[in-house]
């Protein structure tokens, strides 16, 4: 069985590197990915975020200095929905891809709903990048 899945990718002009560290470390998250954290703090060595679905864990299973920002999302039930996000180059800049994939019981409005906030988020990473950060 397989999901049905969206790429969703926003072009960035600056080095790989620097949209890695920057995207994934977990003080910025509410600078940009206001579809997961509206603020961030750290709680006995796990970061814990206010989110639009409640307060939930966030954490980076990957190494992100290689641009690989998989990170899973904890709810207070234990539900983990792990999240592929990779930082790829682009000639002298960076594409970063996040997939979504639509899990059983998410409707076709909640899907594109996601991809929508998906969207905003990397075009506000985007912003944030190409301007002084």
């Amino acid at each position: 069985m397989t999901f049905p899945v969206r790429h969703i990718s926003q072009t960035i002009d600056r080095d790989p590197a620097i949209v890695a560290e920057f995207a994934g470390t977990y003080e910025n998250l509410p600078r940009w990915a206001a579809g997961l954290s509206s603020g961030v703090c750290q709680h006995g060595g796990r970061w814990r975020t206010d989110s639009p679905m409640g307060e939930v864990e966030v954490v980076f299973t990957a190494p992100v200095e290689l641009g690989i920002l998989d990170h899973d999302v904890v709810f207070p039930d234990g539900t983990i929905v792990q999240n592929s996000l990779r930082v790829l180059r682009n000639a002298d800049g960076a594409e970063i891809v996040f997939t979504l994939f639509q899990h059983p019981g998410v409707s076709d409005e909640a899907f594109e709903a996601d991809a929508t906030a998906v969207a905003a988020d990397l075009a506000r990473l985007r912003e944030l990048l190409e301007g002084d950060v």
